[in-house]
Protein backbone atom coordinates (compact mmCIF):
# COMPACT_ATOMS: atom_id res chain seq x y z
CA UNK A 1 0.00 0.00 0.00
CA UNK A 2 1.20 3.50 -0.76
CA UNK A 3 -0.17 6.97 -0.36
CA UNK A 4 -1.31 8.41 -3.68
CA UNK A 5 0.22 11.60 -5.05
CA UNK A 6 -1.99 14.44 -6.23
CA UNK A 7 -1.34 13.43 -9.84
CA UNK A 8 -2.42 9.85 -9.13
CA UNK A 9 -5.79 11.00 -7.73
CA UNK A 10 -6.97 11.93 -11.25
CA UNK A 11 -9.06 14.85 -10.02
CA UNK A 12 -11.18 16.75 -12.48
CA UNK A 13 -10.01 20.14 -13.65
CA UNK A 14 -12.35 23.05 -12.85
CA UNK A 15 -13.88 23.26 -16.34
CA UNK A 16 -14.39 19.48 -16.46
CA UNK A 17 -16.07 19.56 -13.05
CA UNK A 18 -18.48 22.28 -14.16
CA UNK A 19 -19.60 20.11 -17.10
CA UNK A 20 -19.93 16.76 -15.31
CA UNK A 21 -23.36 15.56 -14.15
CA UNK A 22 -24.14 16.51 -10.56
CA UNK A 23 -26.20 14.72 -7.97
CA UNK A 24 -29.65 16.43 -7.98
CA UNK A 25 -29.21 17.81 -4.49
CA UNK A 26 -29.12 21.42 -3.39
CA UNK A 27 -27.66 22.39 -0.04
CA UNK A 28 -29.54 25.14 1.78
CA UNK A 29 -27.66 26.99 4.53
CA UNK A 30 -30.26 28.58 6.81
CA UNK A 31 -28.62 31.43 8.75
CA UNK A 32 -25.22 29.79 9.31
CA UNK A 33 -23.20 32.05 11.62
CA UNK A 34 -19.67 30.84 10.90
CA UNK A 35 -18.12 31.61 7.53
CA UNK A 36 -15.61 28.83 8.27
CA UNK A 37 -18.51 26.36 8.38
CA UNK A 38 -19.85 27.76 5.12
CA UNK A 39 -16.48 27.26 3.44
CA UNK A 40 -16.24 23.72 4.73
CA UNK A 41 -19.70 22.93 3.37
CA UNK A 42 -18.72 24.32 -0.04
CA UNK A 43 -15.70 22.00 -0.05
CA UNK A 44 -17.87 19.02 0.93
CA UNK A 45 -20.38 19.94 -1.79
CA UNK A 46 -17.57 19.88 -4.34
CA UNK A 47 -16.36 16.49 -3.07
CA UNK A 48 -19.78 14.90 -3.55
CA UNK A 49 -20.77 16.73 -6.78
CA UNK A 50 -23.69 18.59 -5.23
CA UNK A 51 -25.71 20.62 -7.74
CA UNK A 52 -25.86 23.95 -5.88
CA UNK A 53 -25.50 25.72 -2.53
CA UNK A 54 -28.01 28.33 -1.39
CA UNK A 55 -26.84 30.79 1.28
CA UNK A 56 -29.83 32.19 3.15
CA UNK A 57 -30.33 35.03 5.64
CA UNK A 58 -27.22 35.89 7.66
CA UNK A 59 -25.14 33.17 5.98
CA UNK A 60 -21.91 34.67 4.65
CA UNK A 61 -21.19 34.42 0.92
CA UNK A 62 -18.00 34.25 -1.14
CA UNK A 63 -15.54 35.90 -1.38
CA UNK A 64 -15.59 36.19 2.42
CA UNK A 65 -12.04 35.56 3.70
CA UNK A 66 -13.02 32.78 6.12
CA UNK A 67 -15.10 30.97 3.49
CA UNK A 68 -12.16 30.99 1.09
CA UNK A 69 -9.84 29.74 3.84
CA UNK A 70 -11.78 26.48 4.31
CA UNK A 71 -13.34 26.08 0.85
CA UNK A 72 -9.94 25.78 -0.84
CA UNK A 73 -11.34 26.85 -4.22
CA UNK A 74 -14.72 25.09 -4.00
CA UNK A 75 -16.53 28.43 -4.29
CA UNK A 76 -15.33 28.41 -7.91
CA UNK A 77 -16.49 24.87 -8.68
CA UNK A 78 -19.81 24.74 -6.83
CA UNK A 79 -22.66 26.86 -8.13
CA UNK A 80 -24.20 29.04 -5.44
CA UNK A 81 -26.80 31.75 -4.89
CA UNK A 82 -27.70 34.05 -2.02
CA UNK A 83 -31.35 34.53 -1.11
CA UNK A 84 -32.68 36.48 1.84
CA UNK A 85 -35.96 34.69 2.54
CA UNK A 86 -36.07 30.94 3.31
CA UNK A 87 -39.82 30.62 2.66
CA UNK A 88 -39.46 32.09 -0.83
CA UNK A 89 -36.63 29.67 -1.57
CA UNK A 90 -38.66 26.70 -0.32
CA UNK A 91 -41.57 27.63 -2.56
CA UNK A 92 -39.26 28.17 -5.55
CA UNK A 93 -37.45 24.84 -5.16
CA UNK A 94 -40.64 22.89 -4.47
CA UNK A 95 -42.12 24.36 -7.66
CA UNK A 96 -39.07 22.96 -9.48
CA UNK A 97 -39.77 19.51 -8.03
CA UNK A 98 -37.35 19.47 -5.11
CA UNK A 99 -38.28 17.69 -1.89
CA UNK A 100 -37.54 20.01 1.08
CA UNK A 101 -35.58 17.89 3.58
CA UNK A 102 -34.63 19.48 6.89
CA UNK A 103 -31.87 18.19 9.15
CA UNK A 104 -33.19 18.73 12.66
CA UNK A 105 -34.00 17.01 15.92
CA UNK A 106 -37.75 16.54 15.92
CA UNK A 107 -40.43 14.07 16.86
CA UNK A 108 -41.09 11.71 13.96
CA UNK A 109 -37.76 12.58 12.33
CA UNK A 110 -36.26 9.87 10.13
CA UNK A 111 -32.94 8.44 11.27
CA UNK A 112 -30.36 9.23 8.56
CA UNK A 113 -29.58 5.50 8.29
CA UNK A 114 -33.23 4.97 7.23
CA UNK A 115 -33.30 7.89 4.78
CA UNK A 116 -33.62 6.36 1.31
CA UNK A 117 -32.98 8.13 -1.95
CA UNK A 118 -35.47 8.04 -4.79
CA UNK A 119 -33.39 8.53 -7.94
CA UNK A 120 -36.45 10.05 -9.64
CA UNK A 121 -36.51 12.94 -7.16
CA UNK A 122 -34.46 16.03 -6.47
CA UNK A 123 -33.63 17.09 -2.92
CA UNK A 124 -33.02 20.36 -1.11
CA UNK A 125 -31.17 19.45 2.09
CA UNK A 126 -31.41 22.20 4.71
CA UNK A 127 -28.84 22.77 7.43
CA UNK A 128 -29.61 25.27 10.19
CA UNK A 129 -27.95 27.75 12.47
CA UNK A 130 -25.25 26.49 14.83
CA UNK A 131 -27.23 27.50 17.93
CA UNK A 132 -30.92 27.52 17.06
CA UNK A 133 -31.07 24.96 14.25
CA UNK A 134 -33.32 25.58 11.28
CA UNK A 135 -35.68 28.52 11.49
CA UNK A 136 -39.37 27.94 12.20
CA UNK A 137 -40.20 29.24 8.71
CA UNK A 138 -37.89 26.65 7.23
CA UNK A 139 -39.09 23.82 9.46
CA UNK A 140 -42.72 24.53 8.59
CA UNK A 141 -41.91 23.96 4.89
CA UNK A 142 -40.40 20.50 5.53
CA UNK A 143 -41.54 17.61 3.38
CA UNK A 144 -39.32 15.41 5.49
CA UNK A 145 -37.09 15.75 8.55
CA UNK A 146 -33.97 13.67 9.02
CA UNK A 147 -31.88 13.36 12.16
CA UNK A 148 -28.41 12.12 12.97
CA UNK A 149 -28.62 9.88 16.04
CA UNK A 150 -26.17 10.89 18.77
CA UNK A 151 -25.18 9.10 21.94
CA UNK A 152 -23.05 11.53 23.98
CA UNK A 153 -23.80 14.39 26.34
CA UNK A 154 -24.01 17.07 23.63
CA UNK A 155 -27.21 17.51 21.69
CA UNK A 156 -25.73 18.55 18.37
CA UNK A 157 -22.81 18.22 16.03
CA UNK A 158 -21.04 21.02 14.21
CA UNK A 159 -23.09 21.96 11.13
CA UNK A 160 -20.19 21.34 8.75
CA UNK A 161 -19.67 17.89 10.28
CA UNK A 162 -23.41 17.17 9.86
CA UNK A 163 -23.27 18.29 6.24
CA UNK A 164 -20.32 15.99 5.61
CA UNK A 165 -22.07 12.98 7.08
CA UNK A 166 -25.41 13.64 5.36
CA UNK A 167 -23.94 14.45 1.94
CA UNK A 168 -21.63 11.42 2.10
CA UNK A 169 -24.65 9.22 2.85
CA UNK A 170 -26.73 10.72 0.05
CA UNK A 171 -23.96 10.60 -2.54
CA UNK A 172 -23.15 7.00 -1.63
CA UNK A 173 -26.78 5.98 -2.05
CA UNK A 174 -27.05 7.91 -5.31
CA UNK A 175 -23.84 6.68 -6.89
CA UNK A 176 -24.37 3.07 -5.83
CA UNK A 177 -27.95 3.13 -7.10
CA UNK A 178 -29.37 2.24 -3.71
CA UNK A 179 -32.87 3.38 -2.94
Amino acid sequence: MKKLSLDELNRLELEEFKKVEKIPVCVVLDNIRSALNVGSIFRTSDAFRIEKVYCVGITAVPPHREILKTALGATESVEWTYIKNISELAKELKAKGFEWVVLEQADRATDLRDFKIDRNKKYAIVFGNEVGGVSDECFNEADRVIELPQYGTKHSLNVAVCAGIVLWHISGCWLQGEG
